[in-house]
């Protein structure tokens, strides 16, 4: 049976710094002897909005049990997100059973092109810049869970790097290796830097 639950925020009542969001709670119904028994399902999405995130599936006999569940196996499955300040390093596209997803950078002040629960994954890591679109099917926790395996995908200008044994400079050019540090915070921009050494 579908599920009839708008998206919506919940709160443990837990103190946290993560935020959490309910993606869906579905009904469902086993037929044994005497009749038949109901239990829920709910996929939780939690995230510190500032590049962790995670996802699970909890079952009970009641929702707010079920939202608990979910919410424990959510914080013991986190990723993490590489970001270049607002947005992805880089596009991604995955196939994930009938699922397919295109995620892909964006300018500041863009926003999140999103939908569904895509959105949720999105907005709890704390990507506020990015494009996307999603493919095939509709059920929610096959695209949650393409959602994060194309997230896992993702690697920084300076972790390929790394990989190649290479200076970033090699990898992407001076002039983009300059802004990826001016994004980090790895070294002052230009005109710092020339600021300093005059004073």
């Amino acid at each position: 049976m579908g599920s009839r639950y708008a998206q919506r925020g919940y709160s443990s009542g837990e103190r946290s710094d993560l935020a959490e969001r309910v993606v869906r709670v579905n009904r469902v119904a086993k037929v044994v002897k005497g009749g038949r028994k109901f239990s829920f399902s709910a996929l939780i999405v939690v995230g510190d909005m500032n590049g962790r995130v995670g996802a699970g599936i909890g079952k009970a006999r009641e929702v707010t049990e079920a939202i608990r569940k979910g919410m424990e196996v959510a914080k013991r499955s986190m990723i993490t997100v590489p970001m270049v300040g607002t947005t992805i390093p880089h596009e991604v596209r995955l196939k994930w059973g009938s699922a397919k997803i295109m995620l892909k950078p964006a300018a500041p002040g863009t926003g999140v092109i999103s939908g569904g629960a895509m959105r949720a994954v999105i907005e709890s890591a704390g990507i506020k810049d990015i494009l996307t679109k999603s493919h095939g099917t509709n059920n929610p926790i096959n695209t949650v869970r393409a959602t994060l395996a194309a997230l896992q995908q993702l690697r920084t200008a300076q972790q390929v790097a790394d990989l190649r044994s290479k200076e970033v400079e090699q990898i992407v050019g001076r002039r983009l290796a300059n802004a990826y540090r001016r994004t980090d915070g790895a070294e002052p921009a230009p005109a710092t830097a020339a600021t300093a050494e005059v004073k």
